[in-house]
């Protein structure tokens, strides 16, 4: 259990060493060249810092147990943390960058100087960054068990810390190509205007990516069910003669690897007597079935009735025949 849950974590850890050497070598870039691009890659690299930062602590304060105020442990904090690292620093970072840009682009008078010393800088940034990229995927790769579509994945996974590593990396790596394009062109054509326009790319990047995250994580914040593909599993469970239906299921992810799981079912007539016991049982199937997760299981006994989604709350699960 304990080795599952600190999937990402490894992603996070990296991408924060590497993003402590390459805000130190930007930031030295910005004050030998002027560069604006320069300073918006340093700003994108302590934004990212202080996403991973934040990310750390999310996971350690996820790790709380139970407690009177907090029945099911602190498990959210994750997705809690990571809203704020999307609104309050991606956005803030990207914001703040375009600000700069803004102005620079209206007034270009900078210059780019030392542009050999900011290439080579940039190359080093590609090359950490891009070896912290790689983590990641590999890490993707080991959560992505159903063999999805990146995207899809990224979309369906209920594990923040890897989108935001993901989103991070990604942007940093383009960020960073689209700083040396606009180095190069001012270079070439002694316009500033081409520096200030590639720190504006990144900074309308960073709060495009923001956007993005934010969505995601609301939705992960607010509670989101099982995937389809466990849900399927899940409903396997109650297919046992002594049950005459299954009403409704319904489950929410309080963390990636921690699952609320609640059911009403049906039992037979012959199976009233024993219903504590087929209970027990059909938990255990479910904690064998889904040996990765942590469960929270409450299932109850009720009368199925024709109008029981009208009377109720609504149905989110399948009825056995």
């Amino acid at each position: 259990m304990e080795n599952k849950k600190s999937h990402g974590m490894i992603s996070v850890i990296a991408a924060l060493g590497a993003n402590i050497l390459v805000t130190i070598s930007k930031f030295v870039g910005y004050l030998v060249s002027g560069s604006t691009a320069m300073m918006n890659e340093t700003i994108h690299s302590i934004v990212d810092c202080g996403n991973q930062i934040l990310l750390l602590v999310g996971d350690k304060q996820a790790k709380k147990g139970v407690s009177k105020n907090h029945p099911f442990g602190q498990a959210r904090a994750k997705y809690f943390y990571s809203i704020v690292v999307a609104m309050m620093l991606f956005f803030a970072g990207g914001a703040l960058g375009v600000m700069e840009a803004t102005q620079k682009l209206f007034h270009p008078e900078h210059s780019v100087e030392n542009i050999w010393l900011v290439m080579s800088i940039l190359l080093f940034g590609m090359v950490v960054e891009s070896f912290s990229l790689r983590i990641a995927f590999k890490e993707i790769k080991e959560l992505n068990t159903e063999k999805l579509p990146l995207f899809k994945f990224l979309k369906e996974s209920r594990h923040s810390e890897i989108l935001i590593i993901f989103a991070e990396d990604t942007c940093a790596v383009v960020g960073l190509i689209i700083a040396m394009a606009g180095t190069i062109l001012t270079h070439i054509t002694g316009n500033a205007m081409f520096d200030a326009a590639s720190g504006l790319l990144i900074g309308l990047m960073l709060c495009m990516a923001a956007l993005f995250l934010a969505r995601e994580f609301y939705s992960l914040l607010i509670g989101e069910s099982m995937t389809q593909k466990d849900l399927t599993v899940l409903h396997c469970a109650f297919e046992r003669s002594e049950i005459n239906k299954l009403i409704n299921v319904k489950t929410i992810h309080l963390s990636p690897t921690d699952i609320l799981v609640t059911a009403k079912i049906e039992f037979t007539s012959a199976a009233q007597d024993h219903a504590s016991t087929i209970i027990n049982d059909i938990e255990n199937n479910i904690r064998h079935s889904f040996p990765k997760y942590k469960l929270y299981i409450y299932i109850e006994t009720d009368t199925f009735e024709n109008n029981y989604k009208e009377k109720h709350t609504l149905d989110y699960g399948t009825s056995k025949a």
